[in-house]
């Protein structure tokens, strides 16, 4: 039984130091590719570990992760395809796991690093996959109420900040087929594809597919696959099979 404790004290204590804002600020210069991949709370949270597994084999790889309060719910060891979260910080290529009570982890003193401006930094491209309807209008309204919102929040969208790139934020939409469709959506994808989007913009949008959705209904809502989504961000970061 002691032992036991020891090592879930031991373990405790490496996610602490693994998911810590010191770890990320060392982590920017380590030569290797940063995919921040962030998922919101839908059921296609769920996809998770299929996007993490199809990105195994690139060693040069590094992913970090942002879960929301409603994400977490996902992922909690029902099955194989639902882990729990500390779970997924030791998959492959996988170098922490974020959650909202991670930017304020430990009471701030003047000096220390602030993690929604080091992700920023340290990430060469930004998926969110899946986007929720509600993560959606928060990121349309300049919303930063969680971790996630004020990484996008705080996004160089101009590139004069960060070295004069502008770094792509790619994301993948999933809800039901009604929100999909409501007015308020379309109005809220024009900004991310017309005003935000393009050739020259900084965000992508990885439209949803039609399909019967977990809620048992068929029809737009679905998100991509998940081999889609793992093929947009090898391209992206350029990364070779």
């Amino acid at each position: 039984m002691l032992h036991h404790t020891q090592n879930g004290r031991d373990l405790h204590h490496d996610l602490l130091v693994r998911n810590s804002p010191e770890a990320l600020e060392k982590a920017r210069n380590d030569g290797k590719l940063h995919v921040l991949l962030a998922a919101s709370g839908s059921v296609a949270t769920i996809k998770l570990v299929q996007i993490i597994d199809g990105l195994a084999e690139h060693r040069n790889l590094s992913i970090r992760i942002i879960l929301t309060s409603s994400a977490v719910h996902f992922l909690a060891g029902q099955s194989h395809e639902q882990p729990t979260v500390s779970a997924v910080n030791y998959m492959p290529n996988v170098d922490a796991v974020y959650t909202d009570s991670s930017e304020w982890a430990k009471p701030w003193k003047r000096g220390a690093p602030i993690l929604h401006i080091n992700l920023r930094k340290w990430a060469d491209v930004l998926v969110i996959a899946p986007l929720s309807a509600n993560t959606m209008a928060k990121m349309v309204n300049g919303i930063c109420d969680s971790l996630l919102t004020s990484v996008l929040r705080a996004w160089d969208a101009t590139g004069t900040v960060d070295g004069g790139v502008i770094k792509k934020i790619i994301v993948a939409p999933s809800m039901n087929t009604a929100m999909w469709r409501h007015p308020v959506t379309a109005k809220q994808l024009k900004t991310l594809e017309e005003e935000w989007g393009g050739e020259n913009g900084w965000v992508e949008v990885l439209r949803p597919v039609s399909k019967a959705l977990a809620c048992g209904d068929v029809g737009e809502g679905g998100m991509v696959s998940w081999q889609t989504i793992v093929a947009i961000i090898e391209t992206k970061v350029g990364l070779r099979k």
